[in-house]
């Protein structure tokens, strides 16, 4: 069984020199600026993310894991992305 502090846990910033909390917040900067150019080069990611929310609050599966598992193995996920990628080019 997974502990219920998983992912809970914080940072204590505190014991760091100075130093090492400037070059952790130039590292966050630096994440945060890659992973945006990431996200803009593929726009697919937001359209996969936010159609994926769309059914979990529309069907509340008790089972979030299982709904996603076959959300994103589902076979026909790739056709009903194109339909939807050419319908919001189309918007454009």
């Amino acid at each position: 069984m997974m502990s219920a502090q998983r992912g809970s846990t914080k940072l204590d910033v505190g014991v760091l020199s100075a130093e090492q909390r400037e070059k952790l917040r130039q590292f966050k900067i630096a994440t945060r600026i890659d992973n945006e150019e990431y996200l803009k080069s593929h726009p697919e990611v937001q359209l996969l993310i936010g159609d994926f929310l769309r059914q979990v609050l529309l069907k509340r599966p008790d089972d979030i894991r299982e709904f996603a598992a076959d959300h994103f193995t589902n076979s026909n996920l790739r056709s009903a992305y194109d339909s939807k990628r050419e319908v919001n080019t189309d918007m454009e």
